[in-house]
């Protein structure tokens, strides 16, 4: 949205962009993960057949703790989802396009933010580090999105 942002200021443009962004994001995010964990999942059956056949492996009990692609493709489309309806809510309903961008760069730095704190929380590690590493990353891919859409629009769209 924030490439739209740069070149359109049409608050349809940018919402319909937020949400095409929102749909191939979250399938991205899901398939993606699916592909890793399932490959991760084949992995350790293929250990644990080796180790079955040389008489160490446990069977039953080492299957329980293997990863569920399913789960996991869910689990990160899911959260990719919730996160890219931050900036369309926060963009849906402001018609002003300086207000609609400065209010969602607002929403979606404290949305990083919080994010970045739930990861530290859930993982046991710094909060304070961990939140500014998030929301800083946040920032320099908004700022390069815009800077680089900004540049295309103005540089190379002449034929179009």
């Amino acid at each position: 949205m924030m490439g739209v942002g740069a070149v359109r200021q049409d608050v349809k443009a940018m919402i319909l962009t937020g949400f095409a962004g929102l749909v191939a994001g979250a399938c991205s995010m899901a398939i993606g993960e699916f592909v890793s964990v399932y490959s991760q999942y084949d992995i350790e059956v293929a250990q644990m057949k080796r180790d079955q056949e040389r008489g160490g492996g446990r069977g039953g009990e080492e299957e329980e703790g293997l990863p569920n692609p399913m789960q996991a493709a869910a689990a990160s489309g899911l959260a990719f989802s919730v996160g890219a309806m931050v900036p369309l809510l926060a963009a849906a309903f402001i018609k002003e396009y300086k207000v609609r961008i400065g209010v969602m760069f607002g929403a979606v730095s404290l949305a990083l933010v919080v994010f970045g704190w739930i990861g530290a929380v859930l993982g046991r590690a710094p909060v304070v580090k961990s939140s500014m590493r998030v929301l800083v990353g946040g920032w320099v891919a908004m700022a390069l999105t815009f800077a680089l859409t900004k540049s295309v629009d103005s540089n190379h769209m002449d034929w179009v």
